[in-house]
């Protein structure tokens, strides 16, 4: 179980009201720099400079972050995917995603606790870490809103991707002068024969083959 810390667990114990709100930040790469781009959403009212981890970063609110599947926490290396739907009528929004690149664009989502007034009551705790695994874009029929569909994978999907590296002699021998794949090129050409006659071998000859041994018995 997550400690909140001993603020949280004071102002529940007051009664006096405390809200839960959801924070999006996306890093996308800027295609004419190449640099990295950061867009922080929440679905608060109004903007907010929040510190992340000893960071201060600024999410906008009012109305750009519309929806957030329920994010579950488990124990486990399974590649969890949540949908986030946002508001193309927000700039933000638009810049983030179609002025930038973001696929496989770093996500994380955090939780922060805020009290009546909309003071934080604590440092907002991190509950989601992955990359943007989709983007939905569709265009909304005549006279209705639409919105943008992002699809979010943890960071287990990393586990799923191949090695780059070839199992050759060469990409061994990086690894401290490893030579356990000197022969690996000429692998499966070479017959090896393990108890079991060589295929093409010349047969023994007739003499041999009639010679018949036997035991002296007394």
């Amino acid at each position: 179980m997550r400690d909140l810390g001993t603020a949280v667990a004071t102002l529940l114990a007051t009664r006096a009201g405390i809200r839960a709100r959801l924070l999006v930040w996306i890093a996308a790469r800027n295609r004419a720099t190449g640099t990295t781009e950061t867009l922080g959403l929440w679905n608060g009212e109004d903007h907010a400079v929040l510190t992340i981890e000893g960071a201060a970063r600024t999410y906008y609110g009012a109305g750009g972050l519309l929806a957030i599947e329920p994010v579950v926490t488990q124990v486990g290396v399974q590649v969890r995917t949540h949908r986030v739907s946002l508001s193309p009528a927000a700039p933000e929004v638009l810049q983030a995603i179609m002025g930038y690149d973001a696929r496989l664009a770093p996500v994380e989502i955090h939780r922060g606790l805020f009290d009546a007034a909309g003071a934080p009551v604590s440092p907002p705790h991190r509950v989601f870490k992955g990359t943007v695994d989709g983007v939905e874009l569709p265009t909304p029929a005549a006279g209705s809103e639409g919105t943008v569909s992002l699809t979010l994978a943890s960071t287990a999907r990393a586990l799923t991707r191949a090695l780059p590296t070839r199992y050759s002699d060469a990409s061994m021998q990086l690894r401290s002068g490893d030579r356990m794949f000197r022969y690996a090129d000429v692998s499966g050409s070479v017959p090896v024969y393990w108890g079991e006659k060589k295929a093409g071998a010349a047969k023994s000859s007739p003499a041999f083959d009639s010679v018949v041994f036997k035991r002296d018995r007394k």
